[in-house]
């Protein structure tokens, strides 16, 4: 089998976030052709030295798991990211919005008894997400490898984004209905700016959550 060939294959073995991936390719692309030019210095011919190159390198079926490893933690490093970024970013933009529109104390008198605990328990569920995302982040960052099972790491993040975007969502839509704010509220600019930055980083988690989700949905192959 010639270079070109075995990378595509290799390529179509592979998922995960196409940045990476095509430089894991890329990568083994280059070690081919080192590999091939230093037998064709030897004397061989070139297509007897990219066979040889190839043969050397191993069957793609050997070589994908540990490439595909190195996929799912870099996409788990990315949602991990998401989840550590979009807390103090959502918190910051929230905080200019309330600071804005502040509360009145006749709309506090209103609302039921449970709205307080319920608030707290959303603000622990978001704060919980995002300080796992910066643990997950250092446990599978390049210099953080001490972990010994990353596609859990990684698993885990897609499974933890699941279950805390509908459960934060409704916790969020019940402390809207009885919030007591202004029937327009929603359509002040400062708080449509909020809801699609908000709206955004939800959607980018999702994203990310279905995409881990999907890489770690097999156990790997064992040698």
């Amino acid at each position: 089998m010639l270079i070109d060939d075995y990378v595509a294959d290799l390529g179509r073995a592979l998922a995960g976030p196409a940045g990476p991936k095509r430089d894991l390719v890329v990568e083994a692309r280059d070690s081919l052709a080192d590999a091939a030019d230093a037998l064709e210095a030897e004397g061989f011919d070139r297509a007897e030295a990219e066979r040889m190159a190839v043969a050397e390198f191993g069957e793609v079926a050997e070589i994908a798991p540990g490439y595909q490893d190195e996929l799912t933690a870099a996409a788990g490093r990315r949602l991990a990211a998401v989840l550590f970024l979009s807390l103090p970013v959502s918190v910051l933009i929230w905080s200019m919005v309330w600071r804005i529109y502040p509360d009145s104390g006749a709309a506090w008198e209103d609302r039921p008894a449970w709205y307080g605990p319920i608030a707290r328990v959303l603000d622990c569920l978001q704060a919980g997400g995002g300080v796992y995302g910066g643990f997950a982040l250092a446990a599978l960052s390049r210099g953080g490898r001490w972990i010994r099972r990353p596609r859990l790491v990684t698993r885990s993040l897609g499974l933890a984004v699941m279950i805390l975007l509908p459960l934060c969502g409704l916790l969020s839509s019940a402390l809207t209905a009885v919030s007591g704010l202004p029937s327009d509220f929603d359509t002040l600019v400062p708080v449509m700016l909020a809801e699609l930055v908000t709206s955004a980083f939800w959607g980018v988690q999702l994203y990310g959550a279905t995409r881990c989700l999907r890489l770690t949905r097999t156990a790997p192959a064992t040698a």
